[in-house]
């Protein structure tokens, strides 16, 4: 069975983890609980671990060492037949949205819905309006990702996330190729996922600025160790 109960309450409990890729230990001891409603940063240098954290959270790459759960999904025994489950609680934001180019906002949603094992179509149609409300996208269903902004693009990135009412939401860089305007847009709307309390939201990111906007817990990898500390203690 995929599911064990070392996490308890928490959507992300790990303990003791060594997270490598190809060998080589990236992080090592990582100890980490992180409930819904939570939002957090992933921060630290290029090539701190960040990534690799990500890519572990989301089964891309083995657990190597220790103890993991990510949405009730035991990560030191998942097999690749169980990952597409796991993401199936999870929603990804990218940095470079991820849209499909050939084919509508809508008809994206519609493929991770169906691909998802959705059926009847008015439930479909239904919760497609209910993502793209929550998210200012409703009145450009029908347009194709290359007619949207950037801003609007991640805004429609961030609806397919939320498809499936995942239990966590991992944002690698989401305002990375965004103006600071729209991203305070993003983050405002990421934000606003997490206090609405369903899912816990975890984010990639390097700004350091929207981060002094936007204070929070962050998650800081440095010198392969991780450390959990407030916002406000980045800027002493």
């Amino acid at each position: 069975m995929p599911h064990s109960n070392i996490s308890g309450d928490n959507i992300i409990s790990l303990q003791n983890a060594r997270i490598a890729q190809k060998n080589f230990t990236v992080l090592t001891n990582v100890n980490l609980n992180i409930k819904k409603g939570r939002f957090c940063y992933l921060i630290g240098k290029t090539g701190s671990g960040k990534s690799s954290l990500l890519k572990t959270l989301y089964g891309h790459i083995p657990l190597q060492d220790g103890k993991g759960n990510v949405a009730g999904f035991d990560l030191a025994t998942l097999k690749t037949s169980q990952i597409p489950d796991l993401r199936r609680k999870l929603g990804i934001v990218f940095q470079d949205f991820q849209l499909l180019p050939d084919r509508t906002v809508e008809k994206n949603l519609k493929f991770v819905l169906e691909a998802t094992g959705w059926k009847d179509s008015i439930k479909i149609d239904d919760r497609i309006n209910e993502v793209l409300g929550s998210v200012g996208m409703k009145s450009k269903k029908h347009k194709m990702p290359h007619e949207l902004s950037g801003g609007e693009q991640q805004r429609v990135a961030i609806a397919r996330a939320l498809l499936n009412h995942p239990d966590l939401i991992l944002a690698d860089e989401p305002t990375g190729n965004l103006d600071p305007e729209t991203s305070n847009e993003i983050m405002t709307l990421l934000k606003r996922v997490a206090q609405e309390g369903n899912s816990a939201v975890v984010m990639a990111t390097h700004d350091y600025h929207m981060i002094h906007n936007f204070p929070g817990e962050a998650i800081k990898c440095e010198d392969g160790a991780v450390t959990v500390m407030e916002t406000t203690e980045l800027f002493e």
